[in-house]
Parts: structure tokens; C-alpha cells; sequence
């Protein structure tokens, strides 16, 4: 009877650890959805890895990372904007670096790819990756790093920006 007692016990704990409700839940209303044949059209393979795969690219590759003048940031997906240039800052990370973003239009998720949780970021209007945000980013600020992949972005200008 205690055999069958365990047993039961240990079923019911494996079970419960196996929820769904500890997974996170995924967003399935964007405001742009493609399928994957028109990303694959419209993206390089980089940004494609980037963007759908949730890849990430070699630090110091973009052009991003250094470009410092004004203007806006958007998503290369579908050209919501994500960050303005007042909020980049030199991370020495290789990867375009921001204290914040325009909150509306980014998305956070668990992503436990590489062994232990972080928090992914995604953009709210199209579900492509982004990057991830840490705690290490400039203390004077927000103390929170977005560390962004520059093929997941299209810098406007200041000068070029159309209200």
C-alpha cells in the first residue's frame, strides 16, 4: 500500500513540475504577421537568423554599434519604432546598446537557450528578436542594458524623420 502510495505521489509531482503554467505564454495577436516564406523574401539571411531565429549576430559586425548620431531606431521587421539615439551608449559589448526603450513597442520573454534564464526582447508589433536586457547598463540612468543585434534595426535620422 505505501509502494503504491509513492508511486502515485511521485507521478503527481512530475506532472505538476511539467505545467504549462510555468512556461511562458506567447503572444499570437502581432499587428504585422507574415508567414515565413514572405520573411525569408523580405529579410537578408542575417537578418532572417536574427529576426526569425532568434539568432544572434558577432559583436563589433554592425555598423550600429558605433553610430551615434540623432535620430530613431526601428524594427527591421516592420519599422515600429523601438529606441531613440539619446539612449544609446557605448556598452563596449560590440553589440548597439540602449538604457531604455519605447516600452509600447517591445515585448519581453523567458529564453533559457543558452542554459540559464534571461530576459529576450521582441518587438511588440511584429514578435521579431530583438536582443536581451541586463542589469549592467549605466547606473546615472536606468541601470538596464538593451543589448541589441543592429541587424535587427533600421536607423532613421533625425533629419530624415517624417511626424
Amino acid at each position: 500500500m505505501f509502494y503504491k502510495f509513492t508511486l502515485c505521489l511521485l507521478a503527481v509531482s512530475l506532472l505538476s513540475c511539467n505545467s504549462k503554467a510555468q512556461q511562458p505564454q506567447e503572444k499570437t495577436n502581432y499587428a504585422v504577421v507574415k508567414t515565413e516564406a514572405q520573411w525569408k523574401a523580405e529579410l537578408t539571411d542575417l537578418e532572417y537568423y536574427v529576426l526569425r531565429q532568434a539568432g544572434t549576430e558577432r559583436a563589433f559586425s554592425s555598423p550600429l554599434d558605433k553610430n551615434y548620431s540623432p535620430g530613431t531606431y526601428h524594427c527591421r521587421g516592420c519599422g515600429v519604432v523601438l529606441y531613440e539615439s539619446e539612449h544609446k551608449f557605448d556598452s563596449g559589448t560590440g553589440w548597439p546598446s540602449f538604457d531604455r526603450g519605447v516600452d509600447k513597442n517591445l515585448e519581453q520573454d523567458v529564453d533559457y537557450k543558452i542554459g540559464y534564464a534571461r530576459t529576450e526582447l521582441k518587438c511588440a508589433n511584429c514578435s521579431s528578436h530583438l536582443g536581451h536586457k541586463f542589469d549592467d547598463g549605466p547606473r546615472a540612468t536606468t541601470g538596464k542594458r538593451h543589448c541589441i543585434n543592429g541587424a535587427a534595426l533600421t536607423f532613421k535620422p533625425k533629419n530624415n524623420e517624417q511626424e
